[in-house]
Formats: C-alpha cells, structure tokens, sequence
C-alpha cells in the first residue's frame, strides 16, 4: 500500500471539515458579537432600576427605568388637539418659543421650517414648536403658521396649551430652562435647544439653535434614531 494515500486522505478530511464548519462558527460570531457594533445615543434624565432583571442577548441584565416625557393634550394653529407623547411610534424635535418673541423664537421657526422639509417623507419624523405663553391662542399661532407652507404634509405642529403651566413641564418633563423674565412679565427666558425624543419618550439629545455645527449633529442623530427605532422595531415603525 502507497504510504502517501493515508496523509492525503486526511488532509481532504480537515479541509472538508474547514468548508463545513467555519463558515457557520464565524456565522454564530458575527451573530452574538456583530449586533453591538453600532453607535446608540445616550439616554438622558433620571435613571433607576427596576429590580427586575431583563434578558438581552440571552444575558440577564437589570431593568433600568429611563427619564419618560408625560404625555399632553396640545392645540395646534389650526384649532386641532394634538396628542403631544401620545405615539410610540414617532421620533420627536421640539422647542420651546412664544409668539411675542420676535428674536430667539423666530430664528428657531425659521429652522424647523428648514428641517420639517428635509425630513418630510420620513412618517415617523414629527416636529413641535411648542409656546410657553399661557396668552398664546390659536389665532397667535395661526399667525405664526402662516409664514410658512404645508405644515401639515411636513408633520410639524406648532402648538399650545394655555391650560397648563408649560413652564414648570418645560423644566420637569422636558429638562430645559424655562422661566418668566422677573424684568418683564410679559417676557419668558428660555433654553435655545431643540430636543430629540425617541419612540418611548425618552430624551436622546440637546443641540443648541445658535451653534451650526450642533444642527448639523442633529440632523445627522436623527437618521440615526430612526435606524435604531426600525431595527428594535420593524413592525411598530412601519405601521406608523
């Protein structure tokens, strides 16, 4: 018997076993491993446990109880309720501004107004420009309105709620400054931020309006969002 068949047979049995069964090791690798390769945005706000442990990955892990804006019944300039956290389906970008603010609050219009078109065919994607002003009414908002086109097809609502202390939720849910100004008291000191809010009402992000580089970051962690809203929840975005 030729010495050499024993070692070649062998060798076709390991390279055999190497077709067969590496590229299903390396598949269950990338598959435990790969999912965690991907940037998430920071949660802010007050976080507890739960004392309850979730499995994630096949991992037990404790349940943590995230910062959640409370929902709010808002009027819109068209006279419309809306349902302000009502959705968990909808990424939100919200500011706070008031119709008699002729600087901060017209500068932050006119952004939104950039931004509800850049992301107008993204149905999860709402915008919110939200008044302070307990004296706002719907024909101050209506005014407001009307310097820009369609808000409705671009799902911006640019809203109010003279029945709530939206100062005091401005501060609270939405974590911003929010406050009468003690010189006039007609005026309001508010935040320059705009916020970005998850599907579960979660606050993921602050960028201040006077800062380009800081819109420029918002309009880039919105995509992101809406690829981790889709990916942990396919169904539930698509419905939306």
């Amino acid at each position: 018997m030729n010495p050499v068949i024993r070692p070649m047979k062998f060798s076709k049995i390991i390279i055999l076993a190497i077709v067969l069964f590496v590229p299903g090791f390396l598949y269950l690798l990338m598959e435990n491993l790969g999912r965690h390769e991907y940037v998430k945005l920071p949660i802010y706000g007050e976080k507890s446990l739960s004392g309850e442990m979730r499995r994630v990955m096949g991992r037990e892990r404790p349940d943590t109880i995230y910062h959640q804006l409370k929902p709010l019944q808002l009027t819109d300039w068209s006279g419309r309720t809306v349902s302000w956290m009502g959705s968990d389906s909808i990424i939100s970008v919200a500011h706070l501004m008031y119709s008699a603010d002729s600087a901060f609050s017209g500068i932050a219009l006119d952004y939104m107004d950039r931004l509800a078109t850049k992301f107008a065919s993204k149905a999860s994607v709402h915008l919110y420009s939200i008044s302070v002003d307990p004296h706002d009414q719907v024909t101050d908002l209506a005014k407001m309105a009307s310097r820009f086109g369609d808000l409705d097809r671009r799902k911006w609502h640019i809203v109010a709620n003279p029945s709530t202390d939206m100062l005091t939720y401005a501060r609270e849910q939405m974590l911003l400054n929010a406050s009468r100004d003690m010189q006039d008291s007609t005026k309001f000191m508010i935040d320059d931020q705009i916020i970005l809010i998850d599907g579960k009402h979660r606050i993921r992000g602050f960028y201040p309006l006077s800062q380009h580089a800081e819109l420029k970051r918002l309009e880039d962690e919105i995509k992101l969002q809406l690829v981790e809203e889709i990916r942990d929840n396919p169904r539930r975005v698509e419905r939306n």
